[in-house]
């Protein structure tokens, strides 16, 4: 499977960027990295350039909400992305919050997969129990 990853906005955080990539290809995962301080819109291009079946964003920094908010309206945008897999993961408040109230708020932003402060390997285990659910419907 293909993914386009990167982290979003002005969040610079370049080694957690790599680390994700890395950990990516090595479960098998073709993987288009955008790098850091990527805007949406670069994010969705790279999608359908690619042809990939995830776009899996971090931010470290706290501030993905205010670019998530933008995330349904924009892919709504863009033709045949119906099927995209679209993951957000990292520190993704400022400050404290509840998590279940900020997993609720990115997957009403249009989010299939929300890992909000999860370690890495916990949130590619929950995109590998994603896939095999949604292959079994």
């Amino acid at each position: 499977m293909k993914v386009v990853t990167g982290v979003v906005g002005n969040d610079i955080h370049v080694v957690a960027n790599r680390l994700i990539e890395l950990s990516l290809q090595a479960r098998g995962y073709e993987v288009f990295n955008l790098g850091v301080n990527t805007y949406l819109e670069e994010f969705f291009d790279a999608v359908v350039e690619t042809g990939a079946d995830i776009l899996m964003i971090s931010s470290l920094n706290g501030e993905a909400e205010g670019w998530g908010r933008e995330v349904r309206l924009l892919k709504a945008e863009y033709k045949n992305l119906d099927d995209l897999i679209m993951m957000i993961g990292g520190n993704l408040t400022v400050g404290s919050g509840n998590t279940e109230d900020i997993i609720s708020r990115y997957q009403g932003y249009g989010f299939d997969l929300v890992c909000h402060q999860v370690d890495l390997n916990t949130g590619l285990d929950s995109l590998e129990a994603f896939l095999r659910a949604r292959n079994a419907q």
